[in-house]
């Protein structure tokens, strides 16, 4: 049986949370992070989370192509509610999901949340952060160090309710016995290592999305903060 951690915080900086977060049957979790003015970030990340569930739930089979195509039914829900009301102009939301059914993992992803997997001591980051400094480290103008402290890195170049149409990443991965998931917004990885991470990940505790959420407030806190911790076990 598979052992399962959620955690959300506002953080020390923030107003308020836009960050969301679900976990629903048949074994989907997902996290959110939104974007815009007065409360446009907290409505886009709940509609996409409120839309996706709706659209997966008492499903059979969930392949990555469900998850797409759930994200991008949200997509159009949340570009109509922009569009309905003047102070949601410009809202949006990341998107971050997994699926598991019979020792797969399905996913799919726009924005800069996370999915990693941890396996035999090595953390991986199974999605790709679609931003504009992550775009300059693959051409080789920044490197990893210098892309965590840009005074761009929150620069999206996908979000889900953004102008025009959408471009979904996804996949499938293989899971062994023993493998840990993490999902989490950025204001996690904005402020703990990949090594702490990956430490805290393995520590012999309960709680571990708590503890990643602690490290984060603990380092300054300076976004919301979301996390999911999937310990695998088939």
């Amino acid at each position: 049986m598979s052992k399962v951690y959620r955690a959300t915080d506002v953080g020390l900086v923030r107003p308020g949370n836009e960050d969301a977060l679900a976990i629903f049957p048949p074994e989907c979790y997902m996290v959110a992070d939104g974007m815009g003015g007065h409360v446009a970030g907290e409505v886009a990340s709940s509609l996409l989370v409120k839309v996706v569930q709706k659209e997966l739930q008492g499903k059979s089979s969930i392949k990555e192509e469900e998850l797409r195509s759930a994200i991008l039914v949200a997509h159009g829900k949340i570009q109509q509610a922009a569009q309905d009301t003047p102070a949601y102009s410009g809202m949006g939301t990341t998107a971050t999901l997994f699926h598991i059914h019979d020792g797969l993992l399905y996913w799919a992803h726009v924005g800069d949340s996370r999915l990693y997997i941890l396996r035999n001591r090595i953390l991986t980051q199974i999605t790709r952060d679609h931003s504009y400094v992550e775009e300059l480290v693959e051409r080789g103008k920044l490197t990893e160090s210098e892309a965590r402290v840009h005074p761009q890195k929150n620069m999206l170049t996908r979000a889900v309710g953004m102008e025009g149409k959408l471009e979904v990443d996804g996949g499938r991965y293989t899971l062994v016995e023993g493998d840990i998931l993490l999902l989490a917004t950025d204001g996690l990885m904005n402020m703990v290592s990949d090594e702490s991470i990956c430490r805290i990940l393995q520590e012999e505790k309960d709680d571990k999305a708590a503890r990643l959420v602690s490290e984060a407030l603990a380092a300054g806190g300076r976004d919301n903060v979301t996390v999911i911790v999937l310990e695998y076990a088939s």
